[in-house]
């Protein structure tokens, strides 16, 4: 292979110029656990406070960039691992990363961790009951899973591996969306300060 990476500006000059440190926040969970909401929420919260942040959001992502995977377990495996290159692509530059992706599998989230390398990286897991994601299920996906018209739909007829030790939970069932933004905040803040 004739590749050679290409010497960039250093990132601490960047880091400077903007103030702040990256963190990538990797949110995971079922569908319909609320990953995409507080991952939206925390954003917006971290810009007010003059932060410079961006979410990966799943759902974008296989609009664009991923849009030729699947759900097959090999196909998940290439997703998870081209959001976090993409991840720390704009860590690298400085940004605070929010990753909203089901992930169902550890070793795919091992792996993410691994590429962060030493940008910080959370593990948030994003905890919220099947029941509860099935009730909020805006798109149907759970009732269609259950019929059998989506094969391999995570909770439902494939499996989600839950983290053994994510770094943050967050329990979404009655709770705010802002009450389970604010630890997300409060953790990207610290690692992010200067």
């Amino acid at each position: 292979m004739n590749l050679k990476r290409h010497p960039l500006a250093p990132r601490e000059l960047r880091w400077s110029r903007l103030d702040q440190r990256p963190a990538i926040a990797w949110l995971t969970g079922l569908s319909g656990a609320g990953k995409s909401t507080i991952a939206t929420a925390a954003d917006r919260i971290l810009i007010a406070g003059g932060r410079h942040s961006a979410v990966l959001d799943g759902d974008n992502l296989r609009l664009g960039l991923n849009a030729d995977l699947s759900f097959t377990p090999a196909d998940r495996a290439e997703n998870v691992r081209r959001v976090a290159e993409v991840a720390r692509l704009m860590a690298e530059i400085g940004t605070v990363v929010i990753v909203s992706l089901i992930s169902p599998f550890r070793a795919d989230r091992v792996l993410a961790r691994r590429i962060a390398g030493d940008i910080p990286f959370l593990e948030v897991f994003v905890d919220t009951p099947v029941s509860v994601c099935a009730r909020r299920d805006s798109k149907g996906l759970y009732a269609r899973a259950r019929s059998g018209a989506i094969a391999s739909f995570t909770g439902v007829s494939a499996p989600y591996e839950a983290p053994d030790e994510p770094d943050l939970i967050l329990r979404t069932d009655g709770a705010t969306v802002t009450a389970s933004a604010e630890p997300l905040c409060t953790a990207l803040l610290q690692l992010s300060a200067r």
